[in-house]
């Protein structure tokens, strides 16, 4: 997988070393909610689990940055703003990437 969002990473097909550390970060939580599915926790839920973990670390990872709490509730439509658009942009290319490789990544006329 080749970082989208640097054109010079694209074009020499390589990534940084933290570009590295950043996918095999994902993929450990990844490799986790894979783990996590089963009979009675079908995929949907488990989504739903990490969203909420993610939500829920996103809020105190933006709170670090605040002495007062007052002081961080005003910059809530901030904070949500910015955690809203890296989502939305991530899950973007993340779509466009299952439809360039659908049958691969989903296995299609694989048994």
């Amino acid at each position: 997988m080749t970082d989208k969002t640097n054109p010079q990473a694209q074009h020499d097909n390589e990534l940084t070393d933290e570009m590295h550390t950043f996918y095999e970060r994902a993929d450990a939580f990844i490799n986790l909610a894979n783990q996590l599915r089963d009979d009675k926790n079908h995929a949907g839920k488990v989504n739903a689990s990490m969203l909420y973990a993610v939500a829920r670390f996103s809020a105190w990872v933006a709170a670090t940055g605040f002495v007062k709490g007052s002081d961080y509730a005003k910059e809530k439509d901030d904070i949500i703003a910015h955690f809203t658009k890296n989502f939305e942009r991530m899950l973007s290319d993340n779509i466009d990437d299952y439809a360039e490789n659908f049958q691969t990544y989903m296995q299609i006329g694989k048994k």
